[in-house]
């Protein structure tokens, strides 16, 4: 039976009227895009938050630094850099830009802006751990940032959303407001809290100016609300369409895009029955990822051969796995999955490794919360087992951060209450390898030696499916869902 959340139809409409009474959306504004997105913003689009995603994905606000496809990092505001020490990292910034507000972005409003989010409490999840310090030199147009310890990502973290660029007007105290102050192809011109955003194209960008004329953008968080405005005509972009609605649309409207997320079934390690390797190799034997994909997924995800997935080309790299541990015997083991139900798919999930995990012999208990009311519990070990939506890249675009949070004995977010010698010297030799070929060889070995201890069944990847209307030209498909619409993205 499929557990789905379905908002009430008053409320639908309610949404799907605020969508069509935006201002400039659909074909009432020529040339000007509309798009329906999924979160309203939770921090006053403060750059320093998630809702910096919502800026990048607007290209509204820019970075010193961008990233490849295999996430190494490429030119932004920034067109060269170097390490002088191994602490000390040198940034010579573009010519010619401006801020939305018409100054000129200098080396000191550079160093102004990173030393902000440095600042900022709480501190970007970018910078989470990282003492980080800006100076700028406007003669010679470069910044100069410092780290306590030796940081081979820094380029990387500087290509997180989280530390934009922006204008020096945008800091007053503690907050920060992006409306006019980016260096963008659009420029934020309103922002009207939880229920819209506007952007027009900014005419002193310092790239290609922007095909379109502007942005208008409404959070419409139910997702059945979402199809239907890209279904009408009310939204000629959509984002995070449910796999629920994908088959009520056009496939020419619908492209799924490969994430770097990964559904996993963590085990406790450290209490309970799978405190036994034998129990959490039983467990791993008992999951059928396969109808996972099938079923809930309706065949739109990725089964997983790793933590990593296909949004990171190069894991399929990964050397062989260890022999793994022979699975012991449930014999009627009692256990706790739970999981969360803000990501509408994970309640089922639930339901089918229930069934499977009590075909081997277990008895399972499930527990099912918002997120908000679960978290605690699942970091504190108060489940055998936990179904989470975890993304895989972070901020920096490198798995390494999300592996040590997740698997090392120090780990932040771990779950699964591992600690592991063999792990734990894999995990800090990738996090201490330049970035490149080496580092990702280096990551491999630490998934490996995760995977070989059990403490983590990866289930599937999910695919994050983009509604297109089929005059949109040029929109990106963005795995790291940074960029949505850019300079080139326009209406035919």
């Amino acid at each position: 039976m499929k557990h789905r959340i379905a908002l009430p139809a008053a409320a639908a409409a309610a949404v799907l009227t605020a969508a069509a009474c935006a201002p400039g959306t659909g074909a009432e504004d020529d040339g000007r895009i509309s798009v329906a997105m999924l979160q309203p913003p939770r921090s006053g689009l403060s750059p320093h938050s998630d809702d910096a995603f919502k800026l990048s994905r607007w290209s509204t606000a820019e970075t010193l630094i961008t990233l490849d496809d295999v996430g190494d990092p490429m030119p932004g505001l920034a067109v060269e850099w170097e390490s002088t020490d191994p602490t000390t990292w040198v940034f010579t910034l573009r010519d010619g830009v401006s801020f939305h507000d018409r100054t000129e972005l200098t080396a000191s409003a550079a160093a102004n802006a990173l030393n902000r989010a440095s600042a900022a409490t709480p501190p970007p999840r970018i910078l989470d751990g990282v003492d980080m310090e800006a100076e700028g030199d406007d003669d010679a147009g470069t910044v100069t940032v410092t780290t306590a310890e030796e940081d081979p990502l820094v380029p990387q973290r500087l290509s997180s959303p989280q530390l934009s660029i922006l204008a020096e007007s945008a800091y007053s105290g503690d907050t920060v407001d992006p409306v006019g102050t980016g260096t963008g192809p659009f420029e934020l011109v309103e922002a009207d809290g939880a229920a819209s955003a506007r952007l027009d194209r900014f005419d002193g960008y310092w790239g290609e100016p922007a095909a379109a004329t502007g942005i208008d953008v409404t959070y419409v968080p139910d997702g059945t609300a979402r199809a239907a405005a890209l279904r009408t005509g009310e939204a000629d972009i959509v984002e995070a369409i449910p796999v629920s609605q994908a088959g009520l649309l056009d496939e020419d409207q619908i492209t799924e895009v490969p994430m770097p997320r990964t559904n996993t079934l963590y085990l406790n390690t450290e209490d309970g029955p799978f405190a036994d390797p034998g129990l959490r190799a039983a467990a791993r034997e008992a999951v059928d990822a396969g109808a996972l994909v099938d079923g809930v997924y309706e065949g739109r995800a990725d089964l997983a051969e790793g933590l990593l997935g296909p949004a990171l080309p190069w894991s399929a790299q990964r050397p062989g796995r260890d022999e793994p541990t022979g699975a012991g015997d449930p014999d009627g083991a009692r256990i706790t999955l739970a999981t969360f139900t803000d990501r509408a798919e994970l309640p089922e999930v639930a339901t089918v490794l229930e069934q499977q995990l009590t075909d081997a012999g277990f008895e399972v208990e499930q527990e099912v919360r918002e997120y908000a009311n679960i978290e605690e519990d699942a970091l504190a070990g108060e489940f055998d087992a936990f179904i989470l939506s975890r993304a895989t890249v972070l901020d920096s675009g490198d798995p390494a951060a999300y592996m040590t949070s997740d698997f090392s004995c120090e780990g932040s977010f771990n779950i699964s209450q591992l600690c592991d010698e063999g792990v734990d010297e894999l995990l800090e030799a990738a996090e201490r390898t330049p970035s490149g070929e080496e580092r990702r060889a280096a990551i491999l070995e630490a998934e490996a030696a995760v995977l070989a201890t059990d403490a983590v069944v990866p289930l599937l990847h999910e695919r994050v499916i983009q509604g297109d209307a089929p005059e949109v030209e040029g929109s990106a498909k963005d795995p790291r869902e940074r960029l949505l619409v850019t300079a080139e993205t326009r209406i035919r």
